[in-house]
């Protein structure tokens, strides 16, 4: 039986059997990022631990910190009541976004306006 036998994917973009992936922190609860996985992603996650997702933007398949090294290691799995998303509770040591933020969330609306709440923690220059 596959994933897709019990879960609901999406169309995004005009791509088709996509899941929404919400990635938090295991240790604080912390919302990192969000993202996009396939079943052949999903299926990678579970056989080496570490997060694999479908970028959209390039189309294809990829190991989070392929380039970067910011690895993110899966320690569980959650799926929502309607079978199209997912939660990804990982461990990292490297923050999760690749603007060098410990969270792709590193940006609140704040009387009407967006502000950074928190510093970058490395340059992404350096890093990609």
């Amino acid at each position: 039986m596959s994933l897709t036998d019990e879960l609901k994917t999406r169309s995004i973009d005009g791509i088709e059997g996509l899941f929404v992936v919400i990635v938090q922190d295991v240790d604080s609860g912390e919302i990192l990022m969000q993202a996009y996985a396939d079943e052949p992603a999903i299926e990678k996650t579970l056989e080496t631990g570490l997060a694999h997702y479908y970028s959209t933007s390039r189309r294809k398949p990829w190991l989070k910190g392929e380039s970067s090294g910011h690895t993110q290691k899966v320690e569980e799995i959650y799926v929502d009541c309607d079978g199209d998303a997912l939660i990804y509770r990982i461990r990292k040591e490297h923050p999760a976004c690749h603007m060098g933020y410990h969270t792709c969330f590193f940006r609140k609306i704040s009387d009407g306006e967006i502000t950074a709440y928190c510093e970058p923690e490395y340059n992404p220059k350096e890093v990609y």
